[in-house]
Formats: C-alpha cells, structure tokens, sequence
C-alpha cells in the first residue's frame, strides 16, 4: 500500500497560501456585488429626483410598503410605487415654487 500514513496530501495545509490565492477572487466578486448594488440605488435616487420626488424619502416610503407586499403573487402593487405614479403620497414630493420676476 505504500507509505500512506492517513493523511490526505504529501504537503501540509498552508492557509496563507490558500487565502492568498482565493482572496483576490472574492474580492472581486464583492466588488462587482457592490458596484452593481450602488448603480441600482443611484439609478432609483435619479429617477426619483427626474420626477420631482425628494429621494430620501421616497426611499422611506419604498422600504415601508414593499415589505407589505413580500407575500404577494400579483405585482401589480409596483406600478403604485414607480416614481411616475400619481398614487404616491404628497409628502414624498418636492414642492414646486413659481419664479415671480416683479
């Protein structure tokens, strides 16, 4: 059988070794994570501000009713939270002022 002495490998586990090799993996993987992440977010802060609505709290407003809905089959409930909808409420919105030039 030879001289096997129970072990799996000639060469013993180096974890430096192995964390050196896998670590530049996983950060790139988290990074891209990340990146698109923060893209997803930002395009929904844009597009809230494109359409009049204070981004903060349309995030609010977003992380308040969409755990309400977390059950639901039919998601007809997101057309109500686009920022475009009119069904959004009045305190998410920006106050549109008039320029007067006297």
């Amino acid at each position: 059988m030879g001289n096997f002495d129970g072990q799996l490998c000639q060469r013993p586990f180096d974890l430096f070794r192995s964390q050196a090799v896998i670590k530049p993996l996983v950060d790139a993987l988290f990074s891209y994570v990340k990146q698109h992440q923060v893209a997803i977010i930002y395009s929904i802060a844009e597009t809230a501000k494109a359409n009049d609505l204070k981004p903060y709290e349309y995030f609010e407003y977003l992380l308040r009713e969409i755990p309400k809905h977390m059950e639901d089959t039919d998601l007809s409930f997101l057309e109500k939270l686009f920022p475009w909808s009119e069904d959004l409420p009045v305190n998410i919105r920006k106050i549109k002022t008039t320029n007067k030039r006297s």
